[in-house]
């Protein structure tokens, strides 16, 4: 008997990076044992050139296919060169490098990813040729006349469930046609393999329904949300009581330290400054806050993580298009760093 494994892998498009897929047939030998390392033409994900285009691919994740059902796997992979050395687009293995540094310290991460709906070259739930009502009945709302793709994020949900993701919820967001997912709470590794993973779901899923699903963080210009992928942030110190809280001071002070502001804003993803303008809950791209239950700042620190003395962060300003392997590493060495040198590990 054979079965069918899709190979998943991030590509080399910038200034955002591209999930692409092809799917390879296994015998009953593989079960159960290691999978097989893969190649693909690189001259046409922008990952080389046509006169030495050979990629590898080496399995990192695995998990049931929900499409297929079955025995059938979805594979994710890391990109290598020829050499078996991480291949220039490969940002998994610098985040393999710090969370492996900093594993003493019990980093955590749940990401909040928000996406919209296109049919076509319209948002879901837009007319033809105008707009929808103002933004403020969408947000976590019910009825046909303000949520729309419903059945689509509730097949992505029962996709993700039954592939084994971290999903740990759903909801509508502010703008029509915009939803949002959230994976965690896992390790760094976990919440940003399964992320991938997730997102490849969430475009096979609307792709059966002939619409399409993006990440663009300012779909529609003018007054309306974009989209984020907020990126919630603990460590163990700053889980436990009774000195949690001054580990999180610690942590937002140091994001806010120096140049680290702007390091971290520039690796959030494309079109960063279109989205994070001060207005439609966020802080302006080029200055840096915190505050409690403050979704108009760069971090936000719970209300109920201020009354109980511990919890996590949230940073708010990553896009919904960041690579999440960065967003997780960049944290880590920031905050993780600090932490060490408070001695608050």
């Amino acid at each position: 008997m054979t079965f069918k494994a899709e190979y998943i892998w991030i590509d080399g498009t910038e200034p955002t990076a591209k999930l692409r897929s092809k799917t390879k047939i296994l015998g009953d030998d593989a079960k159960g044992a290691e999978l097989p390392l893969w190649g693909f033409d690189g001259s046409s994900t922008n990952q080389a050139e046509g006169r030495t285009s050979d990629c590898v691919l080496r399995p990192v994740f695995s998990c049931p296919d929900p499409i297929r059902g079955g025995d059938d796997i979805l594979v994710l992979c890391e990109v290598l060169d020829i050499t078996l050395a991480p291949h220039p687009s490969n940002t998994r293995t610098a985040l393999a490098e710090a969370a492996e540094r900093f594993a003493a310290q019990e980093p955590v991460f749940g990401i909040e990813q928000e996406y919209t709906f296109f049919d076509g070259s319209r948002p879901l739930g837009f007319p033809e040729g105008g707009f929808p009502a103002p933004q403020g009945g969408y947000y976590c709302g019910v009825g046909a006349d303000e949520i729309f793709g419903r059945e689509i994020v509730e097949e992505h949900l029962d996709n993700c469930l039954t592939a084994g993701l971290g999903i740990s919820g759903i909801n509508a967001e502010v703008m029509p046609g915009q939803w949002e997912f959230q994976v965690g709470p896992l390790s760094p590794l976990q919440v940003a393999d399964q992320l991938w993973v997730a997102r490849w779901l969430l475009y096979r899923t609307a792709e059966g329904h002939g619409i399409s699903a993006t990440l663009d963080p300012k779909p529609v210009k003018g007054d309306w949300n974009g989209a984020g992928a907020h990126t919630n942030f603990s460590t163990r110190a700053m889980r436990e009581g009774p000195e949690g809280y001054a580990a999180i001071i610690t942590a937002c002070e140091a994001l806010g330290e120096g140049s680290r502001p702007m390091d971290h804003v520039k690796s959030y993803g494309a079109g960063i400054d279109d989205r994070l303008t001060g207005l439609h809950e966020t802080a302006p791209w080029d200055a840096y806050s915190y505050g409690v239950g403050d979704r108009g700042a760069s971090v936000r620190i719970p209300w109920q993580v201020e009354r109980d003395g511990k919890g996590y962060i949230e940073d708010r300003r990553p896009n919904a298009n960041v690579d999440p392997y960065v967003v997780t590493r960049l944290l880590i060495d920031t905050c993780c760093t600090a932490l060490e040198k408070a001695g608050q590990v």
